[in-house]
């Protein structure tokens, strides 16, 4: 047998039959999409994830974003040290617990969000699916990763 022989016929093994790298290719295909896009206001895609999650609810606390971003402290710490070293938000000790930090948006943190309203639009776009199917892939996406998690 030469190793360019098949091991043998086992469909569930072929590489375009698994879900891993349907989900690890396409990722590769909307992270080049929103690295463009994210280029132009000098945010990495981790970092526009935290200003996300700050657009929905300003001044909450560190552990607050990790929970809602799936990230330990350790990941998003440098991630709020660079936004704030660029101006966009502010962290602070919590006054009533000082073991709590606070990030709040700046003024410019703020003003980004209209800069940033069109990229949703332009992911769409260049999915080229009616956004009635993208969010039925997004709410079958999060079911998913709900499922997973469970799983564990």
């Amino acid at each position: 047998m030469t190793t360019n022989d098949p091991i043998g016929p086992t469909p569930q093994l072929k590489l375009d039959a698994q879900l891993c790298f349907a989900l690890y290719s396409t990722m590769h295909g909307v992270a080049k999409v929103y690295r463009r896009l994210l280029r132009d206001l000098d945010l990495t895609y981790p970092q526009y994830l935290v200003l996300l999650v700050l657009w929905e609810k300003d001044e909450i606390n560190v552990s607050e974003i990790c929970q809602r971003l799936q990230l330990e402290t350790t990941t998003l710490t440098p991630l709020l040290k660079r936004l704030e070293g660029r101006g966009l938000i502010r962290r602070t000790r919590s006054a009533e617990d000082e073991r709590q930090v606070i990030v709040t948006l700046t003024a410019e943190g703020r003003a980004l969000r209209a800069t940033a309203a069109g990229i949703p639009d332009c992911i769409a776009a260049a999915a080229a699916l009616p956004r009635e199917d993208l969010a039925d892939l997004r709410g079958r996406l999060t079911r998913l990763r709900d499922n997973l998690a469970a799983a564990g």
